[in-house]
């Protein structure tokens, strides 16, 4: 290695050096106005799946896997987000929660609020969270024999994470439910613990 490379290596892993200095010297309580283009989202969330596939035995084991990974963004997105959002307390109440989530946490995370909440007609401890483009699953294409693979766990995993998190324990899963015009439309089903349930109406009777 001649002395020009030595240099052109020394100059390369300076600038390298002050680039990872300038981020980590970045204040974690401003939200940053740069945002991460989805293409290179997308690749680390395709990497992410392709991981998780390699480790798995059948389709529920790689939802699981990735609702676990979810789990662990959530958390953290969950503590920065209640760091940055000054004038957001912390949740404990059913409805706040879910309202926290389709707005506060959605455009944390996407850059924009959920579509639509919805309380099921069914079951008065179901809820549904509805994206109706999520950018996670873009550039996901799912092949025929996966057809019941929903890559979205990883979003349920986020929401499950902070419902916990506000004290609201839930099981959330994803579905992929098409619409016209919207064939990557999203629900988010979070059915709340019967124990969260009892304590709404015992708040709500103290009322």
């Amino acid at each position: 290695m001649t002395a020009t490379h030595v240099q052109s290596l020394l100059k390369l892993d300076t600038k390298t050096t002050k680039r990872a200095n300038m981020l980590l010297e970045q204040n974690v309580a401003r939200p940053r106005r740069e945002k991460v283009s989805l293409s290179a989202f997308a690749f680390v969330f395709a990497e992410i799946v392709r991981y998780s596939q390699n480790r798995v035995l059948g389709i529920q084991d790689l939802e699981a896997k990735l609702n676990e990974i979810g789990k662990r963004v959530g958390v953290r997105v969950f503590e920065l987000t209640m760091w940055r959002e000054k004038n957001v307390h912390r949740e404990s109440r059913v409805l706040q929660t879910l309202v926290f989530l389709n707005t506060v946490v959605w455009r944390a995370l996407f850059d924009k609020q959920a579509d639509s909440l919805e309380r099921s007609t069914e079951s008065d401890d179901e809820y549904m969270i509805t994206d109706n483009e999520p950018a996670i699953l873009k550039y996901i294409s799912v092949p025929k024999e996966m057809a019941s693979f929903s890559p979205g766990a990883f979003i349920s995993g986020i929401v499950e994470a902070i419902a916990e998190c506000c004290q609201c324990p839930a099981r959330v899963t994803s579905h992929v439910v098409p619409a016209e015009g919207m064939p990557l439309r999203t629900v988010i089903l979070l059915k709340f613990d019967k124990e969260v349930m009892e304590r709404e109406k015992r708040l709500e009777a103290g009322k």
